[in-house]
């Protein structure tokens, strides 16, 4: 024990002299690029938002309509990790101008269902909504309700507080099947959902759709300066929440303060750059670590880690913890968060082979879903880049799911689905393409899941390399 004492003694004195030794310049280079790191890791949430609030405003939306997919999404939508097996649309709302915001969900039914997701600008969930959500499947007029807002609420509404002004639903119009028929049958029932002031409810007017579907929409997280500029744009247009204020002072130390221009002086852009770098390598290591297991002994692992899952359905109400280093994870290859996760949907990310190794794009894979999956709806597996956690450009298609009525089936029920730069013989309606030369991930998606899921009564193995004869 006396000597870990000696040791950090002299580590403890070598540090101080050295510290000594720094410039007033010097020291304050270091203080700024220590909080500048920590902003990332922080403010992740916020950014993935404002990126994907840009790509539709450079698009031609507007605060308080809806961007939507008309089609099942492919490599023009480079948003992080989404579901190419669903039409999706997001409901941007903001209430600082208008007030408070209706966003009506269409009842379930045999023309069309949704599960949707509403989160603040800190992508912190509200509400669930659609069968598996609030509304049980009736369908509900969900009213966004401002910072402080404190008038009474009318009837029929589903009143939502949101501590932010701004905000998006994710809202996923679920598919029977890939037909055209199936496919339109979705878009138009998702088309029901409207936005609108509450202050013009007694005559709504026209929610607009802008459709993305032929358009590059790229909201991947960019790791250099960039990111403090949307991180700036969150700060101004935002109010502080009070478990942040901490921050105030951290963020204005770099140049980020709510009222003033962010204007870095001439060279700091390089110290962003090196500090967003230096965030990305921190998060990367952790993701490389690897997710809890969710099948012991696979590599199959939970989405979220689970102090941030237990965070996001408590509003981060526990007085003693506060995992912003989960969260910054997290919004590192997702987007979105889901209040009640497992209720209608769970996801189930795989980044390593049976061996342990990581996917190369140039290898072929197989994956055997076992008979008699623990869906009500269905089940999907996707691949995205591995390193932007996006779908791969300009490839056929990006996932097989049970939607998918030609997949050739096994004796017992079982199916297997391949991935690789090639179908092996006689397989290609179970294929799904990759990219030689490059790293992929697999997220396993189950919609309306069964107990037998958390239960683990039923397992999803491991995914094998395999030999194209």
């Amino acid at each position: 024990m006396r000597r870990i004492f000696v040791a950090l003694a002299f580590l403890l004195s070598t540090a101080l002299v050295h510290a000594q030794a720094l410039t007033p310049d010097e020291l304050n280079r270091r203080m700024i690029e220590r909080r500048a790191v920590e902003a990332v890791i922080w403010g992740m949430p916020a950014v993935n938002f404002d990126l994907m609030l840009q790509e539709f405003k450079r698009i031609g939306g507007k605060d308080n309509q809806f961007v939507y997919w008309s089609r099942p999404l492919d490599g023009n939508n480079q948003t992080l990790t989404p579901n190419p097996d669903s039409i999706y649309f997001m409901a941007f709302y903001n209430t600082k101008d208008v007030g408070p915001v209706v966003l009506e969900i269409p009842p379930a039914g045999d023309d069309g269902s949704i599960n949707g997701n509403i989160v603040t600008v800190w992508q912190m969930p509200l509400a669930d909504a659609g069968p598996s959500g609030t509304d049980k499947g009736q369908g509900g007029k969900y009213l966004l309700l401002p910072p402080g807002y404190s008038d009474p609420i009318p009837e029929g509404y589903i009143p939502l507080q949101s501590d932010t002004y701004g905000g998006y639903g994710l809202v996923r119009s679920n598919l029977k099947s890939h037909s055209d028929a199936d496919v339109a049958k979705s878009v138009a029932y998702g088309k029901r959902a409207k936005l609108y002031p509450l202050s013009q409810a007694a005559s709504p007017p026209e929610t607009v759709f802008v459709d993305a579907a032929d358009t590059v929409f790229d909201s991947t997280i960019q790791y250099d300066h960039r990111f403090f500029q949307s991180l700036d744009r969150m700060v101004q247009s935002e109010p502080w929440i009070p478990r942040d204020r901490a921050m105030i002072d951290q963020l204005k130390s770099i140049g980020i303060e709510k009222g003033k221009s962010f204007n870095p002086e001439s060279g700091a852009n390089v110290m962003f750059d090196e500090a967003a770098k230096e965030a990305d390598a921190l998060f990367t290591e952790r993701y490389d670590a690897g997710l809890p297991p969710f099948f012991e002994g696979t590599h199959w692992t939970v989405p979220v880690l689970p102090e941030i899952a237990k965070a996001m359905q408590s509003d981060f109400a526990e007085p003693d913890s506060y995992p912003v280093d989960a969260r910054g994870l997290l919004y590192t290859y997702a987007f979105v968060g889901i209040k009640n996760l497992g209720a209608g949907q769970y996801y189930l990310i795989n980044i390593k082979d049976k061996d342990g190794k990581a996917y190369d794009g140039s290898n072929t894979y197989r994956l055997t879903v076992p008979p008699n999956p623990p869906v009500k709806q269905y089940w999907s597996v996707t691949v995205y880049d591995r390193e932007l956690h996006t779908l791969l450009r300009d490839v056929k298609r990006a996932s097989r799911s049970s939607q998918i009525p030609e997949m050739q089936k096994n004796e017992d029920g079982s199916i297997n689905v391949y991935f690789g730069p090639k179908p092996p013989a006689g397989k290609e309606s179970n294929w799904v393409p990759t990219k030689p030369g490059s790293e992929f991930e697999l997220m396993f998606r189950l919609y309306a899941p069964t107990e037998a899921l958390f239960e683990k009564t039923w397992t999803l193995p491991d995914v094998e390399k395999f030999s194209v004869q």
